[in-house]
């Protein structure tokens, strides 16, 4: 069943000011294994996965909604749209993502798609979650980056990424995603991290590259309210309570204070 409108933006401007971490897994449907999937999604449950982003850059194989319909029929997390287009909304999902690509000067993915995408979005009834976009430098060519043909922000100027976050914050864009991208080699430095929390009063979505307790322990503690993993996880299924053990710490230090 769908989440009431503006029920997730809530919950995560709550969760962003009581502090509160959360946890989101991406699920590419080109990745997902649709006969298993109805095992991963109650272990995912199990270790108290927060959002299910369901998308990627470039999908082959649109099996969004099968994604969807399996993610309501066996857990109450809501499943989030992470669209690489507006090809890929599909009415049966919770909320959306509405990406702006803030980093990059590719006006078909800061507004253009948006446009298309508005009708579609409206008569859904979907919850929107205006998002702003930006991909950080990590080490080598993602698809994210070949796929919007943008030029990544430079993982050494937290300044620049700063204020890009800072300039979407005043147009009005009410969450912040810095991500490194699918497979990344490095993931999003601490240093831009807090830089941006610094800088805007958003939630801050952190993803790409995260695929050790550690590296998710160096985004939470620099100001990350979610961080996403996908691509470790399908790798190496041990990291799903790895990471899941790293965000509930922060949680339980909370409920001791």
């Amino acid at each position: 069943m769908k989440t009431a409108n503006h029920q997730i933006a809530d919950l995560l401007l709550k969760r962003k000011i009581e502090k509160r971490k959360s946890f989101a897994v991406l699920l590419d449907p080109d990745k997902v294994n649709l006969s298993t999937f109805p095992k991963f999604l109650e272990y995912a449950a199990g270790y108290g996965v927060d959002f299910f982003f369901v998308g990627g850059s470039l999908i082959t194989n649109y099996a969004i909604d099968k994604l969807i319909a399996a993610i309501h029929e066996h857990t109450d997390i809501p499943a989030i749209l992470f669209p690489g287009s507006s090809l890929h909304i599909d009415p049966s999902a919770d909320a959306i993502l509405l990406l702006s690509l803030i980093s990059g000067r590719n006006a078909e993915l800061l507004i253009g798609q948006h446009v298309i995408a508005a009708p579609l979005l409206k008569r859904s009834g979907i919850e929107v979650l205006p998002t702003g976009y930006m991909l950080v430098e990590s080490g080598k060519l993602t698809t994210v980056s070949y796929i919007s043909a943008t030029t990544p922000l430079p993982r050494d100027k937290p300044g620049i990424v700063a204020c890009t976050a800072l300039a979407g914050e005043y147009l009005g864009l009410k969450h912040m995603f810095l991500d490194a991208g699918s497979g990344a080699q490095f993931p999003v430095p601490g240093e831009i991290i807090a830089a941006v929390r610094q800088a805007v009063d958003t939630p801050i979505i952190v993803g790409g590259g995260i695929n050790s307790f550690e590296k998710a322990d160096i985004a939470l503690s620099a100001g990350a309210d979610v961080i996403v993993v996908g691509n470790g996880i399908e790798q190496n299924p041990e990291l799903l309570p790895e990471i899941a053990q790293c965000v509930n710490s922060y949680n339980r230090k909370l409920q001791s204070v």
